[in-house]
């Protein structure tokens, strides 16, 4: 809604000075790590329903120095530049995510804040080298899905602020996050919904009932930062957009205080012999393994089965695969059939720009007999 000020100069046009919070501000795609992607239609009043909840967490202070990292085409990186303008914080854009320039940035150039995905995160320990971070460094905002919560742990140990969160390309950025001081007792969760957002998991065996404490089903959210629909996918739309609330796709659990845990994506359930095999919980084990430094699972048609999850593993510089010994190592933290059946030594996983699994792009490798 313009409002022209006949005292400013005729010579270009008037400057805006309210803004509909209804009408359309960004189309943002999503990642496509489930299909192809689509874009998330996002207005005003979601980018500023998701900034203001956010500022309350940040705390954005007068020596703050905020520091972006991640693409700006996919919703973290928007987000960041969205803070930073709404909320006046100066902002130190990188080409990319190198860990050596961001490593130097936080030392050198007092940065404050930055955000981060699971797969940067063990990139930034290893340049840091045991050296303590500057108490300048207030928060390092962690999303892109579950990260190993062996590796969460080990970031807050080694004095890195680390602050979990959840969210989605259609919620304007997280909607869930948790405190340093609570993800090192909870490594696994990615905390609590973020006022005025609002979270329930739907029971998996009856999708109209809201599951118990610790019980997994779909994760739903709705609240002021929920998308205004895919556009020009009506269909599409009307799928998640149901009863005032965001279907997300996504499986996890609240506990008895709140606190989310995500388990997977629904459309990556591996459903082996009736039982459910999160490929991300498996991952998680995998991580664990000090000789791999990367990994992704899939499912596998199986004719006795029906589906076997099978894995994809990048290795330290050096080591060649001991798929034995890898086995061994799962089956002794992981139930039988949550085993990968097969291992496939790869040199890098297909990932996206800002950080996430392309599991369709392994299927194919992996349709075949393992290594």
């Amino acid at each position: 809604l313009a409002r022209p000020d006949e005292s400013r100069s005729t010579t270009g046009p008037p400057l805006r000075e309210l803004v509909d919070l209804a009408a359309p501000a960004t189309i943002v795609h999503t990642s496509g790590t489930t299909g192809r992607p689509r874009g998330a239609l996002l207005t005003h009043g979601n980018h500023r329903a998701s900034q203001a909840a956010w500022a309350s967490i940040l705390a954005p202070g007068a020596e703050d120095r905020w520091l972006a990292c991640l693409p700006f085409h996919h919703v973290a990186g928007l987000a960041t530049i969205m803070r930073a303008t709404i909320l006046g914080v100066p902002l130190v854009v990188h080409d990319g995510f190198d860990p050596e320039a961001v490593d130097r940035a936080i030392d050198h150039e007092a940065i404050s804040h930055l955000s981060v995905v699971g797969a940067m995160l063990p990139r930034l320990l290893d340049v840091r080298r045991g050296r303590p971070y500057p108490p300048t460094l207030r928060a390092v905002l962690l999303g892109g899905g579950p990260t190993p919560a062996e590796l969460v742990r080990e970031a807050i140990d080694r004095g890195l602020p680390l602050v979990p969160s959840y969210g989605l390309t259609e919620t304007a950025s997280g909607v869930c996050v948790l405190s340093t001081v609570e993800a090192r007792r909870h490594p696994a969760s990615s905390g609590r919904a973020l006022p005025p957002a609002e979270l329930r998991i739907l029971g998996e065996d009856d999708p109209a009932r809201a599951a118990g404490s610790g019980e997994i089903g779909e994760i739903v959210v709705r609240g002021p930062m929920v998308f205004a629909g895919y556009h020009r996918r009506p269909a599409e739309t009307a799928a998640v957009l149901r009863d005032g609330w965001l279907h997300t796709g996504d499986l996890g659990t609240l506990d008895a205080e709140g606190r989310l845990t995500v388990a997977d994506r629904r459309l990556d359930l591996v459903v082996s012999g009736g039982e459910n095999v999160y490929p991300a919980e498996v991952e998680a084990v995998l991580l664990g393994h000090p000789d791999v430094v990367d990994a992704g699972v899939v499912g596998r048609a199986d004719s006795r089965w029906g589906m076997v999850p099978v894995a994809a593993v990048v290795t330290r510089p050096g080591v060649v695969l001991d798929e034995d010994g890898l086995r061994a190592f799962c089956r002794e933290r992981l139930a039988a059939y949550k085993v990968p059946v097969a291992f496939q030594q790869v040199d890098a996983l297909p990932r996206t720009d800002g950080g996430k699994l392309l599991r369709r792009e392994l299927r194919a490798p992996l349709d075949g007999p393992g290594r």
